[in-house]
């Protein structure tokens, strides 16, 4: 066996239990663990080739948070599923600073708060597309409007909430119940106020 092979099997291997328990737990299609599994390996495989790392079970789950983001990025579907809080998963709790623990609750409680300060057309369109993952067309059909103001509803509702969360402003994004009224018109028109 070469050193490669037994560096994998001696180093990355003893934690394929708990990388399959992760899978299952944040991807929807649990048909789809063993591909994933694979293809973690892979990508583990061929960069330990280049270097190995300092920390493999980090680097091992790092590996797998990633490909799940690039697989959901894919499908055009983000879901808090795949963005799991580091704590939770109880891999990384060692290794991860308390600043950075700080600094991501900070970050999550001003998203959050910008959050309850959008709009409810704002708050459906973010939480039907991005956090439940339906499909532009069924996030449509159940808000009853057409997909072109759906599209333009989401960039605004998005640049909002970045607005709230990042800058403390809304870019003319009037609070919840204060927004004025507006006339969804066919996408590509001008739409008045």
């Amino acid at each position: 066996m070469n050193p490669l092979d037994e560096w994998f099997v001696n180093t990355i291997l003893p934690h394929e239990a708990a990388l399959v328990r992760y899978l299952n737990r944040v991807w929807r299609n649990h048909a789809e663990v063993p591909d994933l599994r694979q293809e973690i390996y892979v990508r583990i495989y061929q960069s330990a080739a280049k270097s190995k790392p300092q920390a493999p079970k980090s680097f091992l789950f790092a590996t797998a948070r990633n490909l799940l983001a690039d697989k959901a990025r894919r499908e055009r579907i983000i879901s808090i599923d795949y963005t799991q809080d580091l704590e939770t998963l109880d891999v990384l709790a060692d290794e991860v600073s308390p600043e950075h623990r700080y600094g991501a609750r900070e970050e999550l409680r001003r998203i959050s708060d910008a959050f309850d300060q959008l709009s409810d057309n704002f708050r459906a369109v973010i939480w039907l597309r991005r956090v439940e993952g339906l499909s532009q067309k069924d996030t449509a059909e159940r808000l009853g409007i057409n997909e072109g103001t759906l599209e333009s509803r989401l960039c605004r509702a998005l640049k909002a909430l970045a607005d709230g969360a990042y800058h403390n402003e809304f870019a003319g994004v009037a609070p919840t119940g204060a927004q004025p009224e507006e006339k969804e018109v066919e996408y590509g028109q001008r739409r008045e106020r």
